[in-house]
């Protein structure tokens, strides 16, 4: 199996460079057909919200939306799937930071009781507690 990096996934959704959303297609493509998949790491998922917030200025709703239909591609594994889809329910009926909220469900899913934190919004999830 072969991971993908951010920029994979920010072609393939932000459509800004034709040359490179092809390439991106067709890699998906070629996997599908092979009954592939591509890995997505947490970390690449937490670096994709950031880079269409902050150099796209996507809005919070279309990023949750995004990650969302990424999670259906079944030519897409994500490390921790479940904690991403139980991410991205939480996130669309709050206004809590969105890799704050990520942080948290991924250390719930890997069985910790909290994440322990010094943020007073953070702290406000039931996914922290503030120090």
């Amino acid at each position: 199996m072969r991971a993908l990096d951010t920029n994979i996934l920010v072609r393939f959704l932000v459509q800004d460079d034709e040359k490179q959303v092809m390439i991106v297609n067709q890699l998906f493509s070629e996997a599908e057909k092979n009954k592939e998949s591509m890995y997505v790491t947490s970390l690449v998922v937490l670096e994709l919200m950031w880079v269409l917030q902050a150099s796209y200025k996507v809005e919070r709703g279309d990023i949750l939306t995004a990650v969302g239909e990424l999670l259906n591609m079944p030519v897409l594994k994500f490390q921790d799937q479940s904690a991403l889809r139980a991410f991205v329910v939480e996130a669309v009926g709050n206004n809590f930071d969105l890799s704050d909220l990520l942080i948290g469900r991924i250390a719930q899913a890997a069985t910790c009781d909290t994440t322990l934190t010094f943020d007073k919004k953070a702290a406000k999830s039931d996914c922290f507690k503030m120090l």
